[in-house]
């Protein structure tokens, strides 16, 4: 896992969602930033997808920056492709970027593992939380509450401690070429 404290890796990314390309620093909040590892296939991405739909809505108002990233190889995986992540993102109200990593470098520079995959930078784009949105899974009955991730962007906001351990994402392997 990417160490805490660790300055966040820059990226310069194409958005599937307006064909516009962003950096780390244009995505970047005022009081922190969210970077998410995600995918339109993956039953752990949609089982939490409506949360992070709020999440994102709940929080950028309060100066927090979103952007969620695919890096899956769209060879193997099509509907992970660019094309499909414009509908993806149309019909499931994704409203922040979402970039496609097609040299999978970003996704190796952050060290993500699965999707999701959550990053949380600081206003001083240093890493304060990587790991599971709450303790739901597909099938385990666990209602979805996103209370992991939102408890670390709470921190940020009202200057708290941020709760440890984190635990781990857990999720579908990032499909590498």
């Amino acid at each position: 896992m990417l160490p805490l404290s660790t300055i966040a890796p820059e990226f310069y990314l194409k958005d599937t969602n307006s064909s516009n390309s962003f950096s780390f620093k244009d995505i970047k909040g005022e009081k922190g930033t969210l970077v998410m590892f995600i995918c339109n296939h993956c039953p752990f991405v949609l089982h939490v997808l409506e949360e992070i739909v709020m999440i994102a809505n709940d929080y950028t108002v309060q100066g927090i920056g979103m952007v969620a990233i695919s890096s899956n190889d769209p060879v193997k995986y099509p509907q992970d492709g660019p094309d499909r992540m414009t509908e993806f993102a149309f019909k499931n109200d994704i409203d922040f970027p979402y970039l496609f990593d097609e040299t999978q470098e970003v996704a190796k520079a952050y060290d993500a593992a699965c999707t999701p995959d959550f990053y949380l930078f600081d206003s001083q784009n240093r890493l304060v939380y990587r790991g599971q949105l709450d303790d739901s899974r597909p099938g385990n009955n666990i209602p979805v509450s996103g209370s992991d991730l939102r408890n670390a962007i709470d921190g940020i906001l009202y200057n708290r401690t941020i709760p440890e351990p984190q635990k781990p994402s857990m999720g579908c392997n990032i499909k590498w070429r």
